[in-house]
């Protein structure tokens, strides 16, 4: 099951070569648990850092959970491993990948459905991060290989629906590149980010990504359908409210992503038009389909029932908001906020060109904005560099912006 090593015929100056298959050709999937000690086994013997990656059926199913894990290591080659029939089999897998850098791309994406099958990296070293720290503008995965390897990846399943089986050759050999170069290109970054002295600062950010706690659930999810903006009132509100949790309850216990339940454009539709009867609500757009001729009465009970609320329970007009307001209204607010947002905008911008960093990578732009809005009575420094680290700012942004943030919280309008 060994891979030849793609890397070890990188082309220097020349157009980039298509991969459309892995070396050692298309893995077969594991779904049994005698196959994936074998996969194991060859893991532990193999050396180095192990590629990680997953596919998910995103647009397709409610829940985000991996459909497929990819694994390789320099000694064993590339293994596909179906998550599902093995869900509880998967104590050899955690073990092998226990004991070795994980290298991912674009980490946050996939780390969370890997822990959910009890799949945890001891470290990790993350390609598209190291990416944007050593100054790249684009970083996409396929994008790197190119600059970096002289290799044209495959392209074009990344969406597709993953719970399909049995998967396609084509999605197998798609699936099975995306980890056939991580570890190359991880080395070619490595080097890139020690020669910019920013090796230790990748280091920092990895392991940030790599222990950060699971997002809090959203307060009022409702609110982000688009296409929001159109309804004005509270009652409206209620409305795209009653039919987003209706859906929501649908997709879940269908396992369906919600806009395949109802798109976001007809619950909008719905609020807008205000139906009464069966006939109303069918005449529009999406509501008369076969499918959705059987949900009618589901979904103008709950248009009903949002009708009838009493103002108490209707939603605000106004998005909740525990953080400063949107930058564009500060001058009006607190002139000296809005200038000390500028001056340390202006500041940090200088810092980012300065080390070939995205602005948003030096320091998260929620976290400027409240420094900025609510500054520390202590404006030193040492004072700003406290409430940065209070607020999860690394060390070497600490390091890097400290200073200038206090200059600029001593701007006024």
């Amino acid at each position: 099951m060994e891979n030849a090593d793609h890397a070890s015929e990188m082309p220097e100056e020349s157009a980039p070569i298509p991969l459309t298959e892995p070396a050692g050709g298309t893995p077969p999937v594991i779904s049994d648990v005698a196959a994936l000690r074998e996969a194991c086994d060859l893991l532990a013997a193999g050396s180095g850092s192990i590629a990680v990656d997953t596919e998910r059926a995103s647009g397709y199913r409610y829940w985000p959970k991996a459909y497929l894990v990819q694994v390789r290591r320099e000694g064993a080659g590339t293994f596909l491993i179906d998550p599902i029939p093995l869900r509880d089999e998967l104590k050899p897998l955690a073990e092998v990948l226990s004991g070795a850098e994980w290298v991912l791309h674009a980490a946050s994406q996939d780390l969370p459905c890997l822990a959910e099958l009890d799949l945890r990296p001891p470290s990790l070293f993350d390609t598209e991060l190291a990416g944007r720290l050593a100054g790249y503008e684009r970083v996409a995965l396929g994008t790197l290989v190119e600059m970096l390897l002289g290799y044209q990846l495959e392209k074009g399943h990344s969406a597709a629906d993953w719970s399909r089986r049995p998967l396609p050759t084509d999605w197998l050999n798609y699936a099975a590149l995306d980890v056939e170069l991580l570890v190359p290109l991880r080395d070619k970054l490595e080097a890139d980010l020690s020669a910019q002295g920013k090796l230790e600062w990748a280091r920092q950010e990895f392991e940030a990504v790599r222990t950060a706690p699971p997002p809090a659930p959203r307060a009022e999810p409702w609110r982000r359908t688009s296409g929001i903006h159109k309804i004005r009132t509270a009652k409206g509100l209620a409305a795209v409210r009653a039919l987003w949790e209706a859906r929501d309850e649908q997709a879940r216990k269908r396992d369906r992503a919600p806009s395949r339940v109802l798109p976001d454009s007809a619950i909008i539709n719905a609020v807008l038009a205000d139906p009464r009867t069966s006939a109303d609500l069918q005449a529009l757009p999406v509501f008369g389909g076969r499918v959705q001729r059987r949900y009618t009465s589901n979904w103008l009970r709950h248009l009903q029932a949002a009708r009838m609320l009493p103002a108490s329970e209707l939603p605000s007009t106004s998005v909740p908001n525990d953080g400063p307001p949107p930058p564009n209204r500060w001058a009006d607010k607190d002139p000296d906020a809005a200038a000390r947002l500028a001056a340390a905008r202006a500041a940090l911008t200088s810092l980012a060109e300065h080390h070939r960093l995205p602005v948003e990578n030096l320091l998260l732009p929620d976290l400027l904005r409240r420094t900025c809005w609510r500054p520390p009575e202590d404006r030193s420094p040492d004072g700003v560099a406290q409430v940065l680290r209070e607020n999860g700012a690394r060390p070497w942004q600490v390091e890097l912006t400290a200073t200038e943030l206090s200059k600029a919280l001593h701007a006024t309008a």
